[in-house]
């Protein structure tokens, strides 16, 4: 039996993950799915509740800066100034892994990939626990990741011991990957700290994030598998914002199923079964993406016309998760 309690109320819920249980709890991107990082047996229980992939990485969650050298080895000094600059925060790194860390987080791997949240409930959670936090996204493998308590009741009461309300993630879409572990940096998900930023602090890191399809040895999550697909066909339409609407216009007048659209900058989609705004900028699209997915299926959508508009900063990272989310159905107009 799940049980869900308030964010204030994390005692029950630490010495859970003392003792080898599942606690669902929030970040500033996504709700995460944690166990302790050190206890396979524990680990074993993250992959069954998603139906997750074992050969898909995990990622650590700390509460300590200087937990990271217990857990890693060889880092950087470039490395150091990443982790100065942006711990706590949405910026998930991968170092070369300590022996301690087993095999069945890191599918495997010689590297482990480590985050500090900022968000003050996990930071609670992690430091009562006292463990290390291992913890994908809190949602069924493939779905939505949820930013909202209700969506993650659907998809994980009656699969782990724990969830904690947070209410809604403030980000929306999961951190930035970043290996650190050679010479040279590379961004392998984007997310809320972009490239540019990167940069700012260090010029190991020569390239912006780069799509890869048909990955065959996943070094973290979100590079393998199929990802952020609600039950509903997703199509995304890209172009100047009068192109998108007249072409999704033209499939509402001749539709013959459910629509729904995800409009951005006030495009209004009259004849629409459903119609959520993501806002006028990146920030804003990344903060609904997720849930407003979710909710067109609450609301029997069949196809979904996503509106979208290439942008840099976190845009990259919101073209990465509806790209995703809509198996590359890419429509250019």
């Amino acid at each position: 039996m799940t049980k869900i309690v308030k964010s204030n109320d994390l005692n029950d819920a630490a010495k859970c993950l003392q003792n080898g249980g599942t606690v669902v709890f929030p970040t500033e991107t996504v709700y995460g799915l944690g166990a302790d990082a050190l206890n396979e047996e524990a680990i074993e229980k993250i992959y069954k509740a998603k139906g997750r992939p074992s050969d898909n990485p995990l990622i650590i969650h700390i509460a300590d800066i200087n937990d990271i050298y217990k857990i890693t080895k060889n880092i950087s000094d470039d490395a150091k100034k990443i982790m100065e600059k942006f711990w706590p925060g949405p910026i998930t790194m991968i170092f070369e892994k300590a022996d301690i860390v087993p095999n069945k987080v890191t599918a495997g791997l010689n590297t482990v990939a480590v985050r500090f949240p900022s968000n003050e409930t996990a930071q609670k959670l992690i430091k009562l626990s006292t463990r290390y936090v291992a913890a994908p996204s809190a949602n069924i493998s493939g779905s939505p990741s949820p930013t909202s308590l209700k969506y993650v009741c659907d998809d994980m009461v009656g699969r782990v011991d724990f969830i904690i309300d947070g209410g809604n993630c403030d980000v929306g879409i999961e951190s930035t990957i970043l290996d650190v572990s050679g010479d040279e940096f590379k961004i392998l998900r984007p997310g809320a700290v972009t490239y540019e930023d990167i940069l700012s602090v260090t010029d190991k890191i020569k390239d912006d994030y780069k799509d890869v399809k048909d990955v065959k040895t996943p070094k973290c999550p979100g590079m393998k598998y199929t990802h952020y697909s609600p039950n509903a066909d997703v199509f995304v339409v890209m172009g100047e914002k009068e192109k998108c609407q007249r072409f999704i216009l033209d499939k509402i007048s001749n539709k013959t199923q459910k629509i729904g659209v995800l409009a951005y900058k006030d495009s209004k989609y009259d004849g629409a079964d459903y119609v959520i705004y993501a806002g006028c900028d990146m920030k804003s699209y990344a903060a609904c993406l997720y849930d407003s997915l979710r909710e067109f299926d609450d609301n029997g959508i069949d196809v979904i016309y996503a509106q979208f508009e290439n942008s840099n900063g976190i845009g990259v990272a919101v073209k990465n998760r509806i790209f995703k989310s809509a198996g590359y159905k890419i429509i250019e107009v």
